[in-house]
């Protein structure tokens, strides 16, 4: 692979993790508030959230399985702006139309149902787009390994800052005093504006800051063949373990940030946005660090022990909270307590998380070596393909736990209050003191409950994904250097 040039590689550092500010912040939008904007928007019958459910498990499968597709479809892709920037623009200005319909809507009954169906699935393929396409450009900035270190660093950096905004504001301006327009349906189609107005101007800094490899474009594009992928991750022992291992992991890793830690900060705390924003950025805060620090840390520690102690930290993390939930009394320091705790585990599977993304892009070589092509589009595919797999059994868990502990009893009382409030049937001094009342009426199983479904089950499975990792996962550090060294010998033979 010829390699860039250092000042376009410096430009490269600095443009290309720019571009996913705003990806993230309209991902963290859709993926972590929809169900919630539906939950306190919206009176839902059993039915009607099962309905909820089913669609949203089917789309996140359809859209796993298109990711592969898309992937290949890149790969085949020629043109004079490459393979990735077109469906970089088409890919993010479709999302933004499709999310900004999603929170400005006012059906309701089974008409929103319907409505909701569509969307979802619609918001499957658009993001498929610019998703596949900005993660795939990775191999091609470098076969260096400590650089795409730093790629994938800086970029999951850049993608916590949108990610983290968004998770500190939403919640802040959505529900409680401070809530745009001052009922939660209004706020969310206001946010949904502005963060829809933003998006495409970030990926700007990709597409015209960018350059990445083209050597590829110069052979003839690949046939769109689901034999061509099935071949292709089949084939690769390694992508297959990496997959299985990431996939587990991802499963437990999304139930917070899916609704069931909103609920359970709402129930034990109160209705107010600030505390549930404050939770997931202090928890999220250490995160920063490690994206920052992970090329250097990353070259004093092995993957695997890496992997060892991200487990630990994170372990350490789910235990904390599951102590302060069970023992203490709902006082602030409890709160505390329990942000620290989150902060931990967060930054334990994060690490975990960024380990696996370098696991699953190290497969690029072991493929050429193994088989002659690189085929970087539909390997880097299956990141996000297992992050929506695992998000569909993620949904599933979450309304498990909804329906055990009960939540569309209290979520359906106060979606009746914001409405009787927008009407003027109420003030919003009484619409506030009847959603305390609500809240307060919660038992504590029921909150219990959502504590463990937000705790012992991510821990469950994380520590599964490591015992895996470590002991079937062979192309560390030396590894992955001796592959890359046969691959040239080979090329110069």
């Amino acid at each position: 692979m010829k390699e860039i040039s250092a000042k376009q590689e410096k430009r490269n550092l600095i443009f290309y993790p720019l571009g996913t500010v705003g990806r993230d912040m309209i991902y963290s939008l859709f993926t972590n508030y929809i169900m919630l904007f539906i939950l306190y928007t919206r009176n839902l019958t059993d039915a009607q959230l099962g309905a909820v459910t089913a669609i949203m498990v089917a789309a996140r499968i359809f859209d796993a399985l298109n990711d592969p597709i898309m992937g290949n479809i890149i790969e085949r892709t020629r043109s004079k702006w490459g393979k990735f920037k077109p469906w970089l623009l088409v890919g993010i200005i479709s999302t933004c139309v499709v999310v900004y319909l999603a929170f400005n809507t006012d059906l309701d009954g089974w008409s929103f149902i319907w409505f909701f169906g569509i969307i979802y699935f619609m918001y499957s393929i658009t993001y498929t787009m610019h998703d596949i396409s900005y993660w795939g450009m990775v191999p091609a900035l470098s076969s260096d390994g400590d650089k795409r270190n730093s790629f994938t660093a800086r970029a999951t950096l850049f993608a916590g800052i949108g990610g983290t905004l968004a998770s500190l504001l939403i919640p802040i301006f959505t529900a409680g005093q401070y809530a745009l327009g001052g009922t939660t349906r209004i706020a969310y189609g206001r946010i949904a504006l502005v963060i829809c107005v933003l998006t495409p101007l970030f990926i700007l800094f990709t597409l015209f800051g960018v350059r990445e490899n083209r050597e590829d474009m110069k052979t003839e594009a690949p046939k769109v063949s689901f034999k061509k992928i099935i071949k292709t991750i089949g084939g690769n022992d390694q992508l297959l373990w990496i997959c299985l291992i990431f996939l587990i992991q991802q499963i437990g890793n999304g139930i917070v940030l899916g609704g069931v830690g909103a609920n359970y900060i709402y129930f034990e705390f109160g209705y107010e946005g600030g505390l549930y924003g404050t939770f997931q950025t202090v928890g999220l805060a250490a995160t920063a660090l490690l994206m920052i620090f992970y090329p250097a840390i990353s070259k004093k520690f092995h993957r695997q022990k890496l992997v060892l102690y991200m487990g630990i930290i994170a372990t350490a993390g789910y235990a904390i909270q599951i102590a302060a939930g069970f023992i203490l009394p709902a006082e602030m320091y409890k709160f505390w307590i329990l942000t620290f705790g989150f902060m931990l585990a967060n930054l334990g599977q994060y690490g975990l998380y960024l380990i696996m993304m370098i696991s699953i892009i190290n497969t690029v070589e072991y493929n050429e070596l193994k088989h002659g092509t690189r085929d970087e589009a539909i390997i880097t595919s299956m990141r996000p393909f297992l992050t929506k797999l695992a998000s569909s059994f993620t949904v599933i868990i979450t309304t498990i736990s909804y329906v055990i502990c009960r939540v569309t009893t209290y979520t359906n009382t106060i979606s009746d209050l914001e409405k009787d409030a927008e009407k003027g049937l109420i003030t919003a001094e009484q619409k506030a003191e009847s959603i305390d009342a609500v809240v307060k009426s919660v038992a504590n199983g029921q909150k219990n409950g959502l504590l463990l479904a937000m705790t012992l089950i991510p821990c469950i499975l994380m520590l599964i994904a490591c015992v895996l990792y470590r002991k079937f996962y062979k192309l560390d550090e030396e590894r992955y250097d001796e592959i890359r060294a046969e691959i040239e010998a080979r090329k110069t033979a």
